[in-house]
C-alpha cells in the first residue's frame, strides 16, 4: 500500500541518517589518533636515541677503564721485574687485577703485599679485604673468611669488611654468625642498608631454624 511503501521509505531514511550520525561522532576520535601518531612515534625515536646514546656511553666507559687499568697494571709491573716495587705497588696491582677479574693473579700479587708490608696495620687490614674478595670470587669461601676475620681485627670499624664477612658467613650457611657480623657493620654504621636488610634476612633464618 503507499503508507506502507512511505513507512518503509521513512525508515530507511532515518536508518541511514542514523549511521551517518554515528560516523560524524566516530570521526573525530579517528582525527585526534592521526594527530597523535606522529608525537608518539616521535616520543619512541627519542626514547630509542636515548638508550643507544646511555648504551654507547657505558661502552666507551668501560673501554677507557679498562684502558686506564691496563697502562697502571703495565707500570706497575716494570717496577715489580726491576725489583723496585714496594709493597704498596704490589697492593695495586691486586687490586687493578681484581677488577680485571684475574683473581689469581691478583692472590698472588696482595700475598706478597701482604708479606712485604711495612706500613699501619690499620692500613694493612685493606690487604687483607682484598685477599678475602679474591678468596671469595674464587670459591674459597673459608680462606675468605680468615682473610676477612683478619681485617676487622686490625681495623675494628672496616663496615666494608664486616659486611664481607657476613656475605662469607652466608655463603657457608652459618647464620648466626652472618648474623653476628652484620650486627657489627651496623654498631659503625647505623644507617648501612646493606647490613640492615642482610641483618633482617640472617635473623629470619636464625629464628626459622631455631639456631
Amino acid at each position: 500500500s503507499p503508507s506502507g511503501a512511505a513507512d518503509a521509505l521513512l525508515q530507511q531514511h532515518s536508518q541511514q541518517l542514523s549511521e551517518q550520525l554515528q560516523l560524524a561522532a566516530v570521526q573525530p576520535l579517528f582525527d585526534t589518533a592521526e594527530g597523535l601518531e606522529t608525537p608518539i612515534q616521535l616520543i619512541y625515536l627519542l626514547a630509542l636515541l636515548g638508550f643507544l646514546a646511555a648504551g654507547a656511553y657505558l661502552v666507551v666507559r668501560q673501554v677507557l677503564i679498562r684502558r686506564e687499568l691496563d697502562e697502571a697494571a703495565k707500570a706497575l709491573g716494570e717496577r715489580i721485574r726491576t725489583g723496585e716495587a714496594t709493597c704498596e705497588d704490589y697492593y695495586e696491582l691486586g687490586v687493578i687485577l681484581t677488577r680485571k677479574r684475574l683473581f689469581t693473579q691478583a692472590t698472588k700479587n696482595l700475598e706478597k703485599a701482604k708479606k712485604l708490608w711495612d706500613g699501619e696495620e690499620s692500613d694493612l687490614a685493606q690487604v687483607h679485604n682484598a685477599l678475602g674478595f679474591c678468596y671469595f670470587s674464587m670459591e674459597k669461601v673459608d680462606m675468605a673468611i680468615q682473610e676477612y676475620q683478619k681485617a676487622v681485627d686490625l681495623q675494628q670499624g672496616y663496615v666494608t669488611a664486616w659486611n664481607n664477612l657476613g656475605d662469607a658467613y652466608e655463603r657457608s650457611k652459618n647464620w648466626k654468625k652472618a648474623l653476628a657480623a652484620y650486627q657489627e657493620a651496623l654498631a659503625y654504621a647505623p644507617n648501612n642498608n646493606i647490613a640492615m636488610q642482610r641483618m633482617d634476612y640472617c635473623k629470619t633464618r636464625v629464628e626459622r631454624l631455631g639456631l
